[in-house]
């Protein structure tokens, strides 16, 4: 497996899941594009485009920081230009950005409700619908076309829904746009899967939830490398699909999980959302 030269294009990648993604492919020598909002620091979450387009020069690939914000179709586009200006194409599209607020009906603001929505669900669909005619290009080349979105399985039922109702629907979304896609483009021969955590994941921004405590967690780097297993495999032939880290892993016989662990030898993880 390799995806050296290959050109990917990955939203909101300036820190956790995102950025591990992008380092695990810059191993092997990928061109990445990360298109986020962060352009100078956080008061509060590590990380800016710039410093993650240095960790993926560092990991040994090649590296475009671009300031955008997937509210913004114009933005959006011009992030697109660029990277096919700079890199000569698209070949995997990442939708990682996301926006979480762990609420209930009655604690939901219509700014956070607002947020998710458009985060979430309006900038992946249009970070997609922006990104596919080149990836239309890149599954002629015969050059494995992949979109990516870090959302999870669908579920109809009711548990799901009921404490954080806006924030299901808006993941939710996110997997509908996979479900969607992968048909509507099955004949392009662009692979559209979605990667959902099993455990929660230690990233600078959950752990800013209340409640949520990552040392029960794994690292970004299980994401990573399920990720990539999943965008090296035959884009014609595997697509529509509603991956769980871990079950990527052993689909590959690799049992041992434990150097995911944020503490070694944890048993009794905390486990993520939307999964039985």
């Amino acid at each position: 497996m390799s995806l050296s030269g290959k050109t990917i294009f990955i939203t909101g990648g300036s820190r956790g899941i995102g950025l591990a993604i992008a380092k695990r492919a810059a191993v092997d020598g990928a061109k990445i594009a990360i298109a986020a909002k962060t352009a100078e620091p956080h008061p509060k979450l590590p990380g800016t485009i710039f410093t993650a387009a240095q960790e993926i020069r560092d990991a040994g690939g090649q590296a475009l920081a671009i300031q955008c914000d997937i509210r913004d179709e114009d933005q959006i586009a011009a992030a697109i230009a660029q990277t096919v200006k700079e890199f000569g194409g698209i070949d995997i599209l990442v939708n990682n950005a996301s926006a979480i607020n762990l609420t209930p009906t009655l604690h939901t603001p219509a700014k956070r409700f607002d947020l998710m929505f458009d985060v979430n669900v309006r900038g992946t669909f249009l970070t997609s619908q922006a990104a596919i005619p080149f990836l239309k290009e890149s599954g002629q080349a015969g050059r494995n076309p992949h979109i990516l979105t870090l959302s999870p399985p669908l579920s109809m039922k009711a548990k799901w829904f009921k404490s954080n109702l806006a924030y299901t629907m808006a993941k939710y979304g996110m997997s509908m746009c996979v479900l969607g896609m992968a048909e509507e483009f099955k004949r392009d021969g662009i692979a559209v899967n979605a990667l959902w955590p099993r455990t929660v994941i230690d990233t600078a921004a959950l752990a800013m939830v209340p409640g949520v405590d990552t040392d029960f967690g794994r690292t970004p780097e299980i994401m990573a490398d399920s990720a990539y297993i999943i965008l090296n495999r035959d884009s014609k032939e595997c697509s529509g699909n509603f991956f769980v880290d871990d079950e990527v892993l052993i689909s590959e016989g690799i049992t041992d999980l434990d150097k995911y662990s944020v503490v070694p030898g944890t048993t009794d993880f905390l486990m993520d959302a939307f999964l039985d």
